[in-house]
């Protein structure tokens, strides 16, 4: 693949209480030839998160660049009830259509005393489109247990016929850095015959290696095959280190569930200076008429914006 970026879409200014900064993990709704709502995670004075949404404009044919027509003054979703497995944040995943509604498949996090957070997989549904949003539940679909003692987070899911599948990343530890708790994690699979009630597979799709992490999947149809676009760190000095920090990676299957990592054919890489020199993450692919887009974070895990980059070269 070759990318050409396209610029930075959009980042917070401060407008609004609830969305002070970060602009993390994108999501995208089509709704018409010439425009997107696109979902992302922000963040408030205190660090914690919610849901809010872009009406962005966008060519089908590619003519004019995507840009930001609104920022919705509320958030689509807010913390959930204290005690709850999303009272400390909010942030989105995946969206997916089921008949006459929508899901909205989020990650739910809480502070912890030992390490520094938990985090879960939730969904809140649409009966109007996706212009409001409801919890399913206040339970999570999928938190720690046998198989998961972590956490798990950054579900993304397909419904293909019958049978809901879901890539999401699955914490496999924490180890303690210089004094400070770092998570690592891989992706995992799980099944559904109706997306609420998950089977965990424990099947590994991507393990990271040592001293890696692998984070947020999105999966794509390439004909008969799977793509995969995921974020890949070191465990070390990802936040100060450039080298060490976030890039993007892509990984290509038959059945979705063995995969093969290309990294090298990603296409894309930071820029030398500026809103993603020091890091690539969170990516989502969205094909809109001739064109496919590609949505990603840069710096400081969101928090210099959200940006895009349109596919010049498929591999």
């Amino acid at each position: 693949m070759q990318w050409k970026k396209l610029g930075l879409l959009w980042a917070p200014n401060g407008e609004c209480d609830w969305a002070r900064t970060h602009a993390t993990l994108p999501v995208v709704q089509r709704l018409s030839n010439d425009d997107w709502w696109v979902y992302v995670s922000t963040r408030d004075a205190q660090g914690k998160s919610r849901i809010g949404r872009l009406t962005v404009g966008v060519s089908e044919t590619g003519d004019d660049e995507p840009h930001v027509r609104q920022f919705d003054p509320s958030p689509v979703l807010s913390l959930g009830e204290p005690g709850t497995f999303d009272d400390s944040g909010v942030m989105p995943a995946s969206l997916v259509q089921d008949g006459d509604h929508l899901r909205l498949y989020y990650v739910g996090w809480n502070v912890l005393a030992t390490v520094p957070y938990k985090q879960s997989i939730g969904v809140a549904v649409s009966d109007d489109g996706g212009v409001t949003f409801r919890r399913f539940s206040q339970g999570p679909l999928i938190d720690r247990s046998i198989q998961e003692p972590y956490f798990v987070t950054s579900p993304f899911v397909l419904r293909e016929n019958d049978l809901w599948r879901m890539w999401y990343v699955s914490c496999t530890g924490w180890e303690q850095i210089e004094g400070r708790w770092e998570p690592a994690y891989h992706v995992k699979y799980a099944e559904s015959r109706d997306g609420f009630d998950w089977n965990i597979t424990s099947v590994s799709c991507l393990d990271a290696g040592a001293g890696l992490a692998v984070a947020r999947p999105c999966v794509f149809s390439l004909g008969r095959r799977y793509g995969m676009l995921y974020p890949f760190r070191s465990l070390r000095n990802y936040r100060t280190d450039p080298n060490e920090a976030y890039q993007l990676g892509y990984a290509e299957s038959d059945d979705g569930i063995k995969w093969e990592r290309r990294d090298h054919e990603v296409g894309i890489r930071r820029s030398p200076s500026g809103w993603d020199s020091e890091m690539l993450a969170y990516g989502w692919i969205q094909r809109h008429g001739n064109q496919t887009y590609l949505l990603y974070n840069g710096n400081g895990f969101g928090r210099s914006g959200v940006g895009v980059a349109t596919l010049i070269e498929a591999s």
